[in-house]
């Protein structure tokens, strides 16, 4: 197709702070601030989004595609500016110990520097 880049699609778990956000038109939006998940049920939630209004909540089903280059939304530049303040009580806590070691994923974080947050336990 005209004007397509090559994008390589990738998982939500790869998705790095910064990462720009696109309406279904093309049209930035805003950038990753981090992504909503549960990684103990390898759960999806959404992601929250750095705008120039401030945070805003992107929800998973709203997500077309996550490329190493951009996350392509279905949304119209109208959905886009409507768009709410991420909500809830959550508790996350850093895991600073997340991306020490020899692994796979230690060496995606300190390579894509990701912040990884962890769900607390009940409490």
């Amino acid at each position: 197709m005209a004007g397509m880049t090559d994008e390589t699609t990738i998982a939500y778990t790869a998705l790095a702070k910064g990462t720009p956000i696109l309406t279904a038109e093309g049209t930035e939006l805003g950038t990753v601030e981090h992504v909503l998940q549960d990684p103990s049920i390898d759960l999806f939630d959404g992601i929250a989004v750095k705008t120039s209004a401030g945070l805003r909540f992107v929800d998973a089903d709203l997500v077309g595609r996550i490329t190493t280059a951009a996350v392509h939304t279905t949304l119209t530049v109208d959905d886009a500016a409507a768009l709410p303040e991420p909500q809830g009580t959550e508790v996350l806590d850093a895991d600073p110990n997340e991306y020490e070691g020899n692994g796979l994923s230690a060496w995606f974080g300190r390579v894509f520097l990701r912040e990884h947050w962890m769900r607390r336990k009940n409490e």
